[in-house]
């Protein structure tokens, strides 16, 4: 199921990701260890004090590390997130453009770590670090 997974979440307009349909997030890379996912901020993401709420912020890093270490994997294996601690930098903005990639920094045999930084319009916004678990 990754692989398939994985080919069918990269296309515009996929079905095989929910979440990424209902946010709005694009894959622009998924490889070995690494992922890069977009999104671009609309109204519906922003919280009371008119910027993107952080838990959308937390969500896009947590899915770039996930599909980072889940297109590591070996055929059949799936993961799932243990911890994850967000670092937020500054705000960001209805209408900017959120990149957020990922990589694996270290890959045990049940246990993956990983980190993630998402930039807003080109300044680093949030930072990531995140355990894994292959499942």
């Amino acid at each position: 199921m990754p692989a398939e997974y994985l080919e069918k979440v990269r296309h515009a307009g996929q079905t095989v990701n929910p979440l990424f349909a209902y946010l709005g997030v694009a894959v622009e890379d998924i490889a070995p260890d690494r992922a890069v996912l977009r999104l671009a901020v609309k109204s519906e993401l922003i919280q009371g004090a008119g910027l993107a709420a952080g838990g959308v912020l937390a969500t896009l890093l947590d899915e770039a590390m996930a599909h980072a270490v889940l297109a590591g994997n070996r055929p059949g294996q799936l993961t799932t997130t243990v911890d994850m601690n967000v670092s937020y930098l500054r705000p960001v903005n209805k209408g900017a453009t959120l990149v957020c990639e990922a990589r694996v920094t270290k890959r045990g045999s049940r246990v993956v770590f990983a980190e993630g930084v998402l930039r807003s319009d080109g300044f680093e916004a949030a930072r990531a670090t995140a355990t894994f678990l292959i499942v």
